[in-house]
């Protein structure tokens, strides 16, 4: 039987920042059944569609990179696969890639956030998230499976900018991602909150990207 891996990105904006992993699941089931593509389907008792995400994305966060794989049973054009699937996308999803899979989920290393911390008190928050940045670790309380776990999240954190606008610090940042380790901007956001009273309000949190070790994007 011919099998065809696809690995597809996509967008998860606006609204669609709200659907959960889990009914992100049933939303692309749905999706896949709308788009009368030739979705392989797993073998056994119960037959299903196979399709998975390389990254879980946490609820309320917008992303430019989210990855999804797939298989077909026909050889179609990538740019006929990605029209059909948009075709059927919900509101704000929409896929922007459509290519053949290159490289082993394993592969992932880090992903790349942006995010915005919006204060009446700019200039002191920006000294704040300054002096955090520049503190020798940033600690944390993490749920793990065994319970709350005291890590230290500055060894693993890459800032790539830090910028204060009128009423805003815009940042941009490198995190660990993949099988073994998931930190996400919430994680500083918190050890900030720690560290200072001043009021502020987290914006605009995004993945940008998904890459590799050496910082290339993952395909």
């Amino acid at each position: 039987m011919l099998l065809i891996r696809v690995r597809a990105i996509f967008e998860k904006c606006g609204r669609a920042k709200y659907i959960s992993h889990l009914d992100l699941n049933r939303c692309m089931l749905r999706t896949f059944r709308r788009s009368r593509l030739p979705i392989w389907y797993t073998e056994g008792f119960n037959p299903h569609p196979y399709y998975s995400f390389a990254l879980a994305l946490s609820l309320g966060f917008e992303s430019s990179c989210e990855i999804l794989d797939f298989n077909l049973n026909e050889d179609i054009p990538f740019d006929e696969i990605r029209d059909k699937l948009n075709a059927v996308m919900p509101e704000g999803m929409r896929i922007v890639k459509v290519a053949e899979q290159k490289q082993k989920i394993t592969a992932i290393a880090k992903a790349e956030y942006s995010f915005s911390l919006v204060s009446d008190e700019t200039e002191e928050l920006f000294a704040a998230v300054q002096e955090l940045i520049a503190s020798p670790e940033i600690l944390i309380e993490k749920k793990t499976k065994k319970g709350l776990k005291t890590v230290d999240i500055k060894p693993d954190m890459e800032i790539l900018t830090c910028n204060k606008a009128e009423n805003s610090i815009d940042i941009s940042m490198y995190l660990p991602a993949g099988t073994q380790t998931n930190y996400n901007p919430t994680l500083f956001i918190e050890a900030l909150k720690k560290t200072t009273e001043i009021p502020l309000e987290t914006k605009n949190i995004r993945r940008t990207a998904i890459l590799c070790a050496d910082n290339t994007v993952f395909e």
